[in-house]
């Protein structure tokens, strides 16, 4: 019985070791590599002296300086991240496949660079990290925050890559923030941390300029109003102060003005006629760091309007009077009517004396 059970054991691990020589040969095994080495990949025929043939990206492989074929290895030489990718053997004369290996080729990380800053004090901050050089390969971090020597629960950010957002534990704590953040890799791990205390990480958000009016009859005056950044949590308990700066855009020298209490501000210099850039920025009143300048406002002061001395047009619809040496029809109109009478009475009288004077026979005959 116990021969038989020893078979039966020895006959199942044979399968498993067939099935994962299989696995690891036809379906092919992936490997990461550093830039710069020097990889050689198997075709694990069985017979050594088998012609194959060996393919990248559907093309064969030929002999190169920096692809080389011995037998039936293939060498790459100083490889660069271009020749990530799958690599096949096959024979050749009848195109079996025998192996197949992807290579994936990339650095180990470098130290992480991390940035801790609270744009909602005193209920929250954040840290990002990035790495100065790239590793072109899947990087993992792992993200560690103390305080003092209590462990803080870290929340990754869903909008922000390599981000997590942490709670203050209390406010105005004299006890110092450690972040630690580990990155590692298939080809090796590297990391950093940094320790600060709250008041110093204290940095808002630019504030919103949302009008810039101008003042009539006021040509050196501008009316600039703002809005607090909508992550600063508590601006009645917490209030900001605020540094605006405006400048004509045809010179170089930014004029500045430091404004508390209020998120308005009347420029009573600016320049007459000359278009203007309006930034703001935010700071807690008594902690921590200015914020980055708000977008840029452009608006212009009130110009008096100049009359101009040009005559007036008339529409194009009206036509410019005619002038004729001719008497007009108003010339002999119905009020001269009396004159046309007179006229004819004359007339009409002469003609009524020079036939009685033809009547009479010694006047005409003589």
């Amino acid at each position: 019985m116990a021969n038989i059970a020893a078979s039966a054991y020895c006959v199942v691990l044979a399968v498993l070791v067939m099935c994962a020589q299989g696995h690891g040969g036809q379906e092919g095994r992936k490997y990461y590599k550093r830039i710069g080495s020097n990889v050689t990949l198997q075709c694990e025929t069985s017979d050594s002296h088998t012609p194959v043939v060996w393919r990248f990206g559907g093309h064969v492989i030929g002999h190169k300086e920096d692809q080389l074929l011995q037998g039936t290895n293939l060498t790459l030489r100083n490889i660069k991240t271009a020749q990530s990718g799958t690599y096949s053997c096959h024979e050749k004369h009848s195109g079996k496949l025998k192996n197949q290996i992807t290579i994936q080729v990339g650095n180990p990380p470098v130290s992480p660079t991390i940035l801790c800053r609270s744009n909602a004090y005193p209920e929250t901050f954040y840290c990002t990290w990035q790495l100065s050089s790239p590793t072109y390969i899947p990087t993992e971090f792992d993200i560690s925050v103390r305080h003092g020597e209590k462990e803080i629960e870290t929340t990754m950010d869903p909008n922000h890559k390599n981000r997590c957002n942490i709670r203050f534990l209390e406010m105005f704590s004299t006890s110092k923030y450690t972040v630690t953040v580990t990155a590692k890799n298939a080809l090796g791990s590297n990391s950093s941390s940094i320790s600060f205390n709250e008041n110093t990480i204290v940095k808002p958000d630019p504030p919103e300029i949302i009008e810039v009016n101008t003042i009539p009859d006021s040509p050196r005056k501008l009316e600039v109003k703002w809005r607090n950044p909508l992550t600063w949590p508590e601006p009645d308990s917490i209030p900001l102060k605020y540094f605006l700066r405006y400048k004509p855009v045809i010179l170089d020298d930014w004029q500045h003005v430091e404004v508390t209490d209020v998120p308005f501000h009347t420029i009573t210099d600016a320049y007459m006629g000359k278009e203007h850039i309006i930034q703001v920025a935010a700071k807690d009143s008594e902690v921590g760091t200015w914020s980055e300048w708000s977008k840029a406002v452009h608006a212009t002061p009130w110009t008096q309007l100049m009359p101009t001395n040009e005559p007036e047009k008339k529409p194009n619809n009206v036509s410019e009077p005619f002038h004729s040496t001719t008497p007009s029809v108003r010339a002999i109109g119905p009020g001269n009517s009396s004159v046309r009478m007179e006229s004819s009475a004359t007339l009409f009288l002469s003609i009524i004396v020079i036939l009685f004077i033809c009547a009479r026979p010694r006047i005409c005959s003589h």
